[in-house]
């Protein structure tokens, strides 16, 4: 599956928050300046392209509605960060993470022990 821009990473939000949405409701979420109709139905059709998002038809109108499952996407995104900056090492992702402090060694202490007892 294709990566998602900032823009529509910002819609898919939407999706996972609210549910289903016709393009006309999504504008009541964003403050002035509102973005143009226009622009959020293209960049929402090419989620659907993308595999993202998928619709229901009502008449002339379509309810979009999240295909993916935000934890799936974050699965994701996490494999494709470790791989284009840690080298696939998920070892050197935690590294960093803790020569950061962005985790301490008390959580990571939690973690391998919620991993020690998940595997027994």
């Amino acid at each position: 599956m294709k990566g998602l821009t900032a823009k529509e990473e910002e819609i898919m939000d939407l999706f996972w928050e609210k549910g289903s949405l016709f393009v006309k409701e999504m504008l009541a979420f964003y403050e002035e300046p509102k973005p143009h109709f226009n622009t959020l139905s293209t960049i929402v059709r090419g989620l659907e392209e993308k595999g993202y998002v998928a619709h229901r038809a009502y008449g002339n109108t379509y309810q979009y509605y999240a295909a993916v499952d935000k934890t799936a996407f974050g699965k994701g995104s996490l494999r494709k960060t470790v791989s284009k900056y840690f080298n696939n090492s998920y070892l050197s992702a935690v590294s960093s993470l803790v020569q950061e402090e962005e985790i301490s060694l008390e959580e990571l202490k939690q973690l391998i022990a919620e991993v020690e007892h998940n595997r027994s």
